[in-house]
């Protein structure tokens, strides 16, 4: 899955967008995906601070893993 695909995927199952920045940066509250210096970033930003920070070569395995803490966020089984 690339980051066209997770973000049609989120939208089809109607995920709030307040969970999720597909951008990068630095939003308030949530979790993140960014592609850096030639990786793949995926990291919860609270208050202009990048936490859990996880790095993947790979755009796919990146996409699969922040698809499935969304999801796992959205369910209300992790906060």
């Amino acid at each position: 899955m690339n980051k066209i695909e997770l973000s049609k995927k989120l939208e089809s199952e109607k995920i709030s967008k307040s969970l999720y920045s597909l951008d990068g940066g630095l939003p308030n509250e949530k979790l993140c995906l960014d592609y850096y210096n030639e990786k793949w970033m995926v990291y919860y930003s609270e208050r202009g601070c990048r936490t859990g920070l996880t790095e993947f070569i790979h755009e796919d395995d990146a996409c699969l893993f922040i698809y499935d803490k969304i999801k796992l966020i959205s369910t209300g089984k992790v906060r």
